[in-house]
């Protein structure tokens, strides 16, 4: 199953929003993986400041905010 990264921390209100938000639409779809930026300092460096960010196949999908219409694009092309 393809799946979402989202670039997260612990205690990030606009990351567990997004996260709240996403999981009822890919469920079943798309496999999510949330990872922590302040386990890795590589994830660290590049968003510290911008999560959440969501990616998909190693592309930006969307940062701070759900892009819906993008989710719906990526979802429009896996197999149900």
């Amino acid at each position: 199953m393809a799946g979402l990264i989202v670039y997260s921390r612990q205690g990030c209100h606009l990351c567990e929003q997004l996260i709240e938000a996403l999981l009822p639409l890919v469920r079943d779809r798309l496999a999510v993986e949330v990872r922590d930026i302040d386990t890795d300092e590589d994830w660290q460096r590049a968003y510290a400041t911008r999560i959440p960010v969501v990616e998909y196949d190693g592309e930006l999908v969307c940062q701070y905010h759900l892009d819906r219409e993008a989710l719906a694009r990526i979802l429009s092309n896996v197999p149900t």
